[in-house]
This record gives C-alpha cells, sequence and structure tokens, in this order.
C-alpha cells in the first residue's frame, strides 16, 4: 500500500470529520479482485515463476497446441487470458486485460488486502463497497464452463452470454473470503460492508447466503434489477426475490455500470423522461425490503446522457460501439448549479462532458420547485421514516391482476399494504381492497381515495395501513374498465 503524506492524511481525516458532522458517512469502493498491470505486484509476478509475488496473481500454462488454459471468457469481450511472454505463462483477466485478476486463495495475497481495509479502517473511514465479489474465487482446477444457449439462437454481441459461468466464477468458497473481511470488520464497531453481486442466475439466492448471519457481508447488491425489461412479469419476479428472507439486501436500479433507469425502463425507450413513471420506480425501490443505493442523480431524475463517440472514455463502450454504447451515459458530471460552467461540477474541463439536457434538472432549480423529482425523493424519504414496516417489516406479494401488482411490509406491530400501477392509464380498485384498511396520505403521491373506491393514476402507487394480526394473506382487486 502506498504511503500517504501527513498533510493527506490530515486533509482526508478533515474532510471525513466533516462529513461526519453533517450526519453523513463514507464508504471507500474496494476493488479487491484485481489489480493494474502496473501495479508493483504484477510487475513483480510476471517477470519470473520464482519471484515473491509469483503467485499472487492466477497463472496457467498454455494448451499443448498453445491456446488458452480453458475456454473462459472476459466479461468485457475475448478469452480471459492474455499471454505473458516474460513468464511464458497466461494471466487470468476477468474484466480488461489491464485487469489481471488476484489470486485470493494465497493467504499472503489476502492479508495484505486486509492490511489495506485496516488502514483506511484507521483513518476513519465507515465501510467498503466491494466490487465484483463472485469473481473473487474459480474452479481451481480450471476446467472448462459448457456452453449456454443463446435467446432465439441468435449470437449476442457480448460473447460472455454464450456461456453458463458455473466454473470461472461463483465458487462456494468466496464465504469464507467474505468471513475474513467481517471479521476484519467486526473490530472496528459501526463500520459496514457493501458487496456488488453479480446479475448471474442466482443473484439473489447468493445475496442471502453471503449477508445472512453475524458471519459474512453486512448487505449486497445485484446488478440483475438493473438490466432488462420492466414489465409486469418482471417486476412481479423482483417482487418474489424481495422477499427473501435471508441476509439483507441492497436495492439499485441505477448504477455507473447501467443505462440510469429512467432511460432504459421508460415506455417511451428513453426518448424522453416520463415523470410519472420516474416517481413509480422512486416509490417502488423505497418500499422493498433492504437497505437502498441512490445513483447520482437519480434523485434528479437525470435521463441517460447523449455522449458523443470522440468523447467516450469506456473502454468497454468503445469497444463495441454502436451495438452498446458504453457505460459513460451514466457517468457525465452532476448538474448543481444551472448557472455556473459545468453545472457547478468543477471549474476546470471535466472527464467526460456534461449532457445539455441535463442543465435544467440541477439541484439549485429543484431545491426550489415544489413539483421537481427532487422535492418527490425528500418528500417519501421523510414519510417512510414514519412508517417502520416500509424499512424493517418482511416482504410478502398480493395477488393482483394486471396491470396492478401488489405487496405487504409487516411488523409484529404495523403492517402497509403497497399497490403499484403499472399502465400508463388510470385504474380503479374495487372496495374490497381497502376493506380493513386506512390508506396512508403525505407520502406525495396523487390522492387515490375517492367516493366509488380506491382510483390510482398513471404509474400511482397507493399506501394503506393495515392491522398486522388481521391483514389478509391476498386480495382480488379489479381493475377499472
Amino acid at each position: 500500500m502506498p504511503s500517504i503524506r501527513s498533510s493527506e492524511h490530515w486533509t482526508i481525516s478533515t474532510g471525513w470529520s466533516r462529513a461526519h458532522a453533517l450526519g453523513l458517512k463514507i464508504l471507500v469502493d474496494q476493488i479487491w479482485g484485481h489489480t493494474s498491470d502496473r501495479h508493483p505486484w504484477f510487475i513483480d509476478s510476471r517477470s519470473s515463476p520464482g519471484n515473491a509475488c509469483a503467485d499472487w496473481y492466477i497463472w496457467a500454462d498454455p494448451r499443448p497446441d498453445g491456446t488458452p488454459p480453458n475456454n473462459w471468457l472476459s466479461a468485457f469481450g475475448g478469452p480471459a487470458w492474455n499471454w505473458e511472454p516474460r513468464r511464458r505463462q497466461f494471466y487470468l483477466h476477468h474484466f480488461l486485460m489491464s485487469q489481471p485478476t488476484l489470486n485470493l486463495r494465497n493467504e499472503a495475497v489476502v492479508a495484505e488486502l486486509l492490511d489495506i481495509g485496516r488502514f483506511w479502517l484507521d483513518r476513519g473511514v465507515d465501510g467498503f463497497r466491494l466490487d465484483a465479489v463472485d469473481f473473487f474465487l474459480h474452479d481451481p482446477e480450471l476446467r472448462d464452463n459448457p456452453a449456454q444457449l443463446p435467446p432465439g439462437n441468435q449470437i449476442p454481441e457480448k460473447l460472455f452470454g454464450l456461456q453458463q459461468h458455473i466454473h470461472d466464477m461463483l465458487h462456494p468458497d468466496v464465504r469464507d473470503v467474505l468471513r475474513r473481511i467481517r471479521e476484519l470488520m467486526d473490530r472496528y464497531p459501526g463500520r459496514t460492508t457493501l458487496a456488488e453481486v453479480s446479475s448471474q442466475a442466482g443473484a439473489f439466492e447468493r445475496i442471502g447466503r453471503y449477508t445472512e448471519g453475524d458471519e459474512q457481508l453486512h448487505m449486497a447488491y445485484t446488478l440483475q434489477p438493473s438490466r432488462g425489461a420492466f414489465d409486469r412479469e418482471s417486476v412481479r419476479r423482483l417482487l418474489a426475490d424481495a422477499g427473501n428472507p435471508r441476509g439483507w439486501a441492497a436495492w439499485s436500479f441505477s448504477n455507473h455500470d447501467v443505462e440510469r433507469a429512467v432511460s432504459r425502463r421508460s415506455p417511451s425507450n428513453g426518448a424522453s423522461v416520463d415523470p410519472d413513471f420516474a416517481r413509480l420506480l422512486m416509490g417502488l425501490m423505497l418500499s422493498l425490503r433492504g437497505s437502498v443505493s441512490v445513483y447520482q442523480g437519480e434523485e434528479l431524475g437525470l435521463p441517460t446522457a447523449i455522449v458523443a463517440p470522440e468523447h467516450m472514455r469506456d473502454p468497454f463502450g468503445i469497444a463495441y460501439y454502436p451495438e452498446f454504447c458504453g457505460r459513460d451515459g451514466s457517468r457525465t458530471p452532476m448538474p448543481w448549479t444551472a448557472e455556473s460552467p459545468q453545472a457547478g461540477f468543477t471549474t476546470g474541463i471535466p472527464w467526460l462532458p456534461l449532457d445539455p439536457r441535463h442543465i435544467g434538472l440541477s439541484v439549485d432549480r429543484q431545491q426550489t420547485d415544489g413539483r421537481s423529482m427532487l422535492h418527490d425523493w425528500r418528500t417519501f424519504l421523510a414519510w417512510r421514516k414514519l412508517h417502520p414496516a416500509l424499512i424493517e417489516g418482511d416482504l410478502v406479494p398480493v395477488n393482483a391482476p394486471a396491470p396492478l401488482l401488489a405487496f405487504r411490509r409487516s411488523t409484529a406491530e404495523a403492517s402497509v399494504l403497497v399497490v403499484l400501477n403499472l399502465s400508463d392509464q388510470p385504474v380503479r380498485l374495487s372496495g374490497n381492497l381497502l376493506a380493513g384498511a386506512r390508506p396512508l396520505m403525505g407520502h406525495g403521491f396523487a390522492e387515490t381515495q375517492g367516493e366509488d373506491g380506491a382510483s390510482l393514476p398513471r404509474y400511482g402507487m397507493l399506501f394503506a395501513a393495515e392491522e398486522a394480526a388481521t391483514a389478509a394473506p391476498a386480495r382480488i382487486l379489479e381493475p377499472a374498465r
């Protein structure tokens, strides 16, 4: 770990002290599955098989015909192996060629990573976000992955989808590494861990295994909800996964690795942001069982930025353009003040250009607009704190006909029924829906109670308080005709 000069240490400590004074906690991103190929460890490791860091990475001999050791693929395209002529072996890289995979079966490597964690914890950091934990360990026998039949028998632009990833990742021994990390964290009370789990099948089951009990991590999120469609069946499956009582999930609908949710899932296919639909995404995510990760700009309703090819930075996007435009559109500057240069993000030239569409959605403009997304987020979050069932309660899906979906959040003391209208048309609900329940107000969604019963506007949500002991297991909801 490179040393930090005393002045830098003072600056970091001062910054964290200021954050803590404001009631904020800071998590530091930790990439413990790989390093740069310019890292001193790797430079040493690749020089020869007999040096101090020789087995700190994953090395393997070529097959007799000179091809890589097996058929594993990089998540970013092409083989997951790269030839190193100085060592006369292949090294494994799950992502970019410049990101060699660390050998976490080597005790010296794990000890060094834990020491790095200790370095930051000693300086006051509140926890870690752990990158790509599904890739930490793999089959030590380096067996080939079986083929995966692509949907519709169409070859995808990303060849990674043509394999069942049962040997190159997802190894059950990863829990031993996670346990070591938890042991470190427990020496620092009040600190936490947030793990990133891949979108491979069984993601929520893995979240349960990675976070259950007191010996694993505190919480984990998966990219699975950040991909694919937002139709009724997809959300129904999401609710079924959200009801998993094992462990503790963290929810993320937008992310630095995917298109922004309001664009990706928009009924207009991202052509414009529908404010009602954006509020539905907000209300759903903040009503699920688990913690919530709000991605920068999500609370502003930012659409995915348009980044011209000449301004792209993401190697993944550059390689696959135009079939895949990469991740730069989710990584552009945050618009703070509309009238400032670069919308107040920087006084210099940012790494990625500011999307002009984002300027009108800046924080300063939304702060004074009672109809803005920022206002809606703040209103709903404040209201949510008044209802512990939405924060701590179990989640059980409730039967509802299309286009509706419903679920219940319950503790021993209270129960809240949540109903979503996934349609762009208003829906009336039959009177028996709210039998024994009391509609809740103050959450910021449109009023839903009228003389002829409850009515949900387009992309609307209903919240109703129930007696926990008498909450029915399911209700029949009648959409308007």
